[in-house]
């Protein structure tokens, strides 16, 4: 888990904020989509797409969050609550 202090360092840049917020409100309408496919009864293939086109949003978004992460290590890393190598190591691989 990472710190608190390390998680608004991480998201405070209003750009980066805006993307994962894309990214996640994409995989919001997919998910919706998802939930209409199996609702509707779809065969398997329809439903393992739209499972598939949700995990990726979802990992997409992760790994900018991880990216962010990187970066400010690499910019200031004696900064107070500047996430660690060994910590975004950790978050990196608990998405794969």
């Amino acid at each position: 888990m990472v710190p608190q202090a390390a998680e608004a360092s991480m998201l405070t840049d209003a750009e980066t904020q805006k993307k994962i917020a894309n990214r996640l409100r994409r995989a919001q309408g997919q998910l919706g989509a998802l939930i209409t496919t199996v609702e509707s009864g779809a065969g398997c293939r329809d439903v393992v797409h739209q499972l598939s086109a949700v995990s990726k949003a979802l990992d997409r978004a992760g790994f900018l969050v991880i990216s962010q992460a990187m970066r400010e290590c690499l910019i200031n890393p004696d900064a107070e609550g500047s996430p660690q190598s060994e910590e975004i190591e950790k978050l990196f691989l608990s998405l794969a």
